[in-house]
């Protein structure tokens, strides 16, 4: 029901910046977009939220980030951003994009998509 395609990842030093983009291209129009959404997976540590943003505008950060990151939306072209300011080696991971859709008219049943994942790399 959507591709979702990111790409900003890179290396940095520590203090830099990144901005991640992401592009969630539906491939039929009876389905929506309710959250969009980055989460990463550092080696050896299971895959949590960054950072989400409704449809309605209303974001969530994780606690790790409040501050230096942050989530934006152009609805227009159902892109979602991710600015990374304030970088650190812990920030380190593969960043996924995120997706929770709906299908008009069954607001109630959801589906996750994800992108393939976008390395952030900082050194010290």
């Amino acid at each position: 029901q959507v591709q979702l395609e990111e790409s900003g990842g890179g290396l940095v030093q520590a203090g830099e910046s990144l901005r991640l983009s992401c592009v969630a291209s539906r491939t039929s129009p009876i389905f929506a977009i309710n959250v969009l959404g980055w989460y990463r997976q550092a080696p050896g540590k299971q895959r949590e939220v960054v950072a989400t943003i409704a449809s309605g505008g209303t974001t969530n950060y994780a606690d790790a980030v409040k501050g230096r990151f942050t989530i934006s939306r152009d609805s227009a072209t159902d892109t979602v951003y991710l600015q990374m300011n304030s970088l650190k080696p812990e920030d380190i991971a593969a960043y996924y994009c995120y997706a929770k859709m709906y299908r008009r008219g069954i607001e109630n049943v959801f589906y996750d998509f994800w992108g393939q994942g976008t390395q952030v790399t900082v050194s010290s």
